[in-house]
């Protein structure tokens, strides 16, 4: 599962061939959640508010490199780029 990006000690990850829709994950501590790339509303799992609120506002800056990534993600000998972290 390769890492895309990583801030405020929220790691985030996407796996090859991952099912629809659209999503990456989050991991914080001890907890994990698939995030919507097109709403960043989780689809499952949880994190804490305010971990759940970076990510938001991560994706909210960088929706169009993830929906890239999403679809490399899904041929064969796709490339992944990493996305700047929050600041």
């Amino acid at each position: 599962m390769p890492e895309l990006s990583r801030f405020f000690g929220v790691v985030i990850y996407m796996y090859f061939k991952d099912h629809v829709p659209p999503h990456f994950h989050a991991v914080y501590q001890e907890h994990e959640a698939q995030i919507s790339i097109e709403t960043g509303n989780i689809i499952s799992g949880e994190l804490p508010n305010r971990q759940t609120r970076l990510v938001q506002a991560w994706v909210e800056l960088h929706r169009e490199e993830l929906k890239q990534n999403y679809e490399e993600s899904q041929k064969d000998f796709g490339k992944l780029k990493k996305i700047k972290p929050l600041e």
